[in-house]
């Protein structure tokens, strides 16, 4: 796994991150942050999550905003921490999944997060995919469902992007048995408590996929304390950030 930083951009108008590594794999890769939407506290600004108590009318206009600034559609689902990755040409908002294909230009695939890693899964000039990879979508497989669609692991470009660090993140034992198999994920926190590194075991879990490690590239922004990201650790209720990306026609 490697670092990399996000760089601040202003697309269209509205201030979002991108990645300068995505840039020249041909496709337009943003994350999200707060600025730019008009959701009111505790939501404030560019809430895109309509499952978190935010008025609809908010979040219909900061999805329109994303959208308008990609120049495309962005194709969201119900995410429901599971393992199920479907294709963004028959997906609705209704539908239930963690995992979005496109093998086209003509949309734009997103996950919704507030601490869970995002991951994009790039195949240059083929497809693209994005996952919402949290604790339960990690220990269920998402990852592997994900990759499964695609002809050859070793080509793809995995981007894990804004989430909870490792020392932010403490789980129980319940939790971190699941993870006992991953070097390096696990600190031990204390009796019966953990510090738990969701991207190291998504970084794992690729690799153990046949994705290179050198192609394995991880933002080193990170959701603690909420301040630029949306994070449900630091405040609840909270909006969401999306990573989206899509190929360059």
């Amino acid at each position: 796994m490697r670092v990399v930083a996000l760089e601040a951009r202003e697309v269209a108008g509205l201030p979002l991150y991108g990645l300068a590594e995505a840039d020249a794999l041909g496709v337009d890769l943003v994350v999200s942050a707060r600025p730019g939407g008009v959701s009111r506290a505790p939501y404030a600004g560019l809430n895109l999550g309509a499952h978190v108590g935010d008025d609809p009318a908010a979040v219909t206009e900061n999805r329109r905003r994303l959208g308008a600034a990609l120049g495309a559609p962005v194709v969201l689902v119900r995410q429901v921490h599971g393992a199920t990755v479907v294709d963004a040409a028959t997906a609705e908002e209704s539908t239930e999944a963690d995992g979005l294909v496109e093998a086209g230009c003509e949309r734009a695939v997103g996950v919704l997060v507030a601490d869970c890693v995002p991951v994009a899964l790039i195949d240059p000039g083929r497809r693209v995919a994005v996952v919402h990879a949290g604790w339960r979508g990690l220990a269920a497989g998402v990852l592997g469902a994900a990759l499964v669609r695609f002809e050859d692991p070793a080509r793809v470009v995995a981007v894990l992007g804004p989430s909870i660090s490792g020392p932010g993140y403490q789980v129980g034992d319940e939790v971190a048995r699941r993870f006992g198999e991953h070097p390096g994920a696990l600190t031990p926190d204390g009796s019966d408590h953990w510090r738990l590194d969701l991207r190291a075991v998504a970084a794992a879990q690729l690799e153990g996929r046949g994705v290179e490690s050198s192609r394995v590239l991880a933002s080193a922004e990170v959701t603690d304390g909420g301040a630029t990201f949306f994070s449900d650790r630091a405040e609840r209720p909270t909006g969401r950030f999306a990573l989206v990306v899509r190929r360059r026609p």
